[in-house]
């Protein structure tokens, strides 16, 4: 680790963000982001033009799409591409998978009531072959992950039978409708441990995105613990807009952490403040529970701490006008994404993870 060479990366992020936001009015890092397409807003179209018994009910078929957006978000490979019909887009990666979760969510696909095909109360029937038809995967067009992402939603209408009761739920904790967003995530942790497959447990409970490293000294049960939850905190973030839209205030954003996911730890890999002990480990394909990948995430969420104030001090706003989420969007993600795409052909991570398509 090499912290001299934050100031250069500050430097390369803040310009970033002057870039994608001349006037510096950065949104959340949120889901919503990316169905954004040739300048337009897919979701905000379909929901203007849909006839809403209350906020609540679109609330609710919000946080449906955000929820199962995200947790089909993990790294789709370098190959494959989703042709969006509507906009003629071709699109990949994080984009591609947002866009194909939207189309699967608005033909009603997920719903059990053709007559209201914008809810996901039937996420526990969803089979694998009819995810990769609508995200146009198969031998020529190859989806990592494809079956573990088709699994993950079926344990998730398990879970909750339907994502949009979380909205009820988060609402009952609020506070005259004043929410921290501590609790979004700590909902999300609570209703959506069970979804993790094969994850470690502590009494009984899953402990979802949260991995054992030597490094990590406790004298409690959490002795080697390390807690990361790239998903869920993406998803707390993302759940902000829709609890904002039906009136509910969110407090408190910077109590989510920052993501430790591959565009953030690639961006301070590729600038230099991580490298590797042996640079040969960059060409092997790395476990997402080894040790060097959980050190690797662990760092990349302690150095966004670090990396924030100093982007807010090249810009000249403060904290309170620039909490880490906008940071993250403006930002770390897209300049992490930036430098890849100059330094490996392919635009990926300067390490290969394994995926199962449930972390990152």
């Amino acid at each position: 680790m090499d912290l001299g060479r934050l100031a250069p990366t500050a430097d390369l992020v803040a310009a970033v963000v002057r870039s994608n936001y001349p006037d510096l009015k950065v949104p959340f890092h949120a889901r919503w982001r990316h169905f954004v397409v040739a300048g337009r807003d897919l979701w905000a179209e379909r929901a203007e033009a849909t006839a809403w018994a209350d906020a609540a009910e679109r609330a609710r078929a919000e946080f449906d799409l955000a929820i199962v957006s995200v947790l089909l978000d993990a790294g789709a490979g370098a190959a494959w591409r989703f042709r969006d019909e509507a906009t003629a887009a071709t699109l990949s990666r994080s984009e591609g998978l947002a866009v194909a979760s939207l189309r699967l969510f608005e033909a009603g696909d997920l719903s059990t009531d053709p007559g209201r095909p914008l809810q996901a109360d039937g996420l526990d029937r969803l089979q694998t072959a009819q995810l990769a038809a609508t995200f146009q995967a198969g031998p020529d067009n190859p989806l990592l992950g494809l079956d573990g992402r088709a699994a993950l939603l079926r344990r998730l209408g398990e879970a909750v039978a339907r994502p949009g009761v979380l909205f009820d739920e988060m609402l009952a904790r609020s506070q005259a409708r004043r929410l921290p967003a501590a609790t979004i995530l700590q909902v999300l942790l609570e209703r959506l441990g069970p979804i993790w497959p094969g994850r470690l447990e502590l009494d009984g409970v899953s402990l979802g995105d949260c991995w054992r490293h030597p490094a990590m000294r406790r004298t409690d049960a959490t002795d080697g613990l390390v807690p990361l939850h790239k998903l869920s905190q993406w998803l707390a973030y993302s759940l902000i807009e829709p609890l904002q839209t039906a009136g509910v205030e969110v407090t408190e954003i910077d109590g989510l952490t920052g993501l430790a996911e591959y565009r953030n730890g690639g961006l301070f890999v590729d600038m230099g403040v991580l490298g590797l002990v042996d640079p040969a480990e960059a060409a092997r394909p790395q476990a997402v529970e080894s040790p060097l990948v959980v050190s690797w995430r662990a760092l990349t969420v302690a150095l966004l701490d670090r990396l924030a104030p100093l982007v807010r001090e090249r810009l000249g706003v403060t904290a309170a006008e620039f909490p880490l989420a906008r940071v993250l969007e403006g930002g770390t993600w897209a300049a992490g994404r930036r430098i890849a795409r100059e330094q490996r052909p392919d635009g990926g991570p300067p390490l290969a993870v394994i995926s199962d398509g449930t972390v990152f």
